[in-house]
Parts: structure tokens; sequence; C-alpha cells
């Protein structure tokens, strides 16, 4: 009886202060919203590959069987081997085992991508608020600029951005995040355009709040919705993005076992060495793909408009 007693006297201290209704109702909707993202069964799939995915890329050096072969290490003797219990996906033209290669690109792969997102993202979502909150000179500046980008395709952007700073991983990931900022932007500004119109940001305004609290405590959290579905989904695009300018020469350099880059090599083997094109082109296939599904099932769950209950 004591500790039930206790038990009501700690969580009415909450509730009185308003936490403990807020903490409950805040688990009630991550809930909801894994019972909504667990119940397709494609969302299911595409969620269970990510996690996958993303613990290959942690734990890759210790669970490669031959993690020297994903750094430098040869072995020609080897070389151009079909797949065996050996070499799951066979061998490549210096006698490095190509599963080692493949799983140990994933780390490059989502590694790059969530940065080259994330970096977008810094750049994008405060020039849309801005411009969506302020409007006037502010936004004819910002949304001109961003139409000067827009008006190139994402691919031939960063493939420009990448020739001039120069062919390596970090100039590749710094030209997809500078081709991709305008799409968030443009996201944003829509979203503030309509939040600073509602009453609690009036209020705010009323009572003297300042822009940038206006901006960065009101609009930005309220317009998070869509970027997150947008940003899951851009992941896989970017990883696209990513592997083909590795193909290009623009991005990751041999002896390094990013995706594009394996597929870039293996060309010249295509007719003789199968394997060697095949393994690398279905992990960029089958990501992509899982990233995109995956970007749909959180559509759902935040967007009640499509949401199926």
């Amino acid at each position: 009886m004591k500790e039930t007693a206790a038990k009501k006297s700690f969580w009415a201290v909450f509730e009185n202060a308003g936490l403990g209704k807020t903490w409950a109702s805040r688990l009630r909707e991550w809930r909801f919203g894994f019972y909504l993202l667990w119940r397709n069964t494609l969302t299911r799939v595409s969620l269970i590959i990510v996690i996958l995915l993303i613990l290959t890329a942690i734990f890759a050096p210790y669970i490669v069987p031959y993690p020297s072969h994903a750094i430098s290490a040869t072995d020609p003797a080897n070389s151009l081997l079909p797949p065996s219990a050996e070499h799951f996906f066979g061998t490549d033209e210096q006698g490095r085992d190509v599963f080692s290669r493949v799983l140990y690109g994933s780390r490059i792969s989502l590694q790059t991508a969530l940065l080259a997102v994330g970096l977008a993202l810094i750049i994008g979502i405060p020039l849309g608020a801005v411009a969506g909150a302020l409007g006037g000179a502010a936004d004819e500046i910002i949304m001109r600029i961003t139409d000067i980008f827009l008006s190139f395709p994402p691919l031939l952007l960063s493939i420009a951005i990448a020739a001039l700073l120069g062919p390596n991983l970090r100039n590749a990931m710094l030209a997809i995040a500078l081709a991709w900022w305008p799409w968030y932007t443009r996201l944003i500004r829509g979203q503030a355009v309509s939040i600073k119109e509602r009453q609690f940001v009036r209020a705010a305004n009323a009572i003297g709040a300042s822009p940038a609290a206006i901006i960065f405590r009101h609009i930005i959290p309220n317009c998070i919705a869509p970027v997150i579905v947008q940003a899951s989904m851009d992941i896989g695009g970017t990883i696209l993005t990513i592997s083909s300018l590795s193909f290009l020469g623009l991005g990751a350099q041999a002896p390094a076992p990013e995706w594009g880059l394996m597929i870039n090599t293996s060309r010249n083997y295509i007719l003789n060495a199968w394997w060697y094109s095949i393994f690398p082109g279905l992990a960029i296939f089958i990501t992509v793909l899982v990233f995109n599904l995956l970007g749909d099932g959180i559509r759902e769950i935040l967007d009640p408009k499509t949401r199926k209950v």
C-alpha cells in the first residue's frame, strides 16, 4: 500500500506540472507510429533491412571475412575466382574478396549519404524558414538563388561541383549537399508561409518575441514532419548519386571499396567475371529501394491524409 501511494504521489508531481500527461501522450504517439510502420509488410521488411545495413556499416571491420581486402591488401594468386564457399561473392582482379568489400562499402555509402543529407538540411532548413517567415526582400533574394540552383539537375550540378573541387569522397559529399539544399529550402518555405499565419505565431508576435525566436522555436519545429519524410527518401537518392560520382571518377578513389567505384573497375571484366559487377550493383539497388520504401512508410505515419487506419 505504501509503495502504491508513493508511486501515485510520484506521478502526481509530474501530472501537476503537466509533464506526466505530456510524456504519456508522446509514448502513445510513438507506439501508434511504430504500429503503423510495422503493420505494412513492405515497410516492415525495409525497416529490418535498413537496421541490418546500419549494423553492417558499424561493425563491418569485425564481421567481414577478409577485412584487409577492404583496405589495401591484395592476393593476385586468387584473382577473378567465381563465388564459392571461401569467397561468397567471388574475387576481383587483384584477388580481393568481393563480399568483404561490398559489406565494407556499406559504411562508406551510408556515412557519406547521411553527412550529405545532414549538411543539405543544415543549409536548406534555416534559409527556407527565414524566406517564408520574413517575406519581402529576404524571401525574394533567397528564393531567386534557390531557383538558380534548381534550374540544374541535381546529378549534373553535383558532377560540375565535384569536378571543380577535385575528385575525392569529401568533395563529392560537399557537391551533393550543395546540389540538394534548394529542395529543402523550397519545401520549408512553403510550410513556413502557411504556419506564420496561425494563431500561436501571431500570439508570439503580439507578446514581442523576436523574429529569430519565432523562426527557430515555432516555425521550424512545425515544419519538420515533411522534411523527415523527404530526407528519409533522399538518403537512397544520395547513395545513388555518390555511386554515380565514384563511377565517373569524381568520388571515392581506389582502393576504397565504394560500390560505384567497384562497378567502374569491374566493367572491364564483365564478360569473364559477372559476379564482380553484379553484387555491388545489387547492393546499390537494394539499399536505394529499402530507403524509398521506408520513406513511404514514414510519410504514412506523419501525414494523416495518407494514413490508412
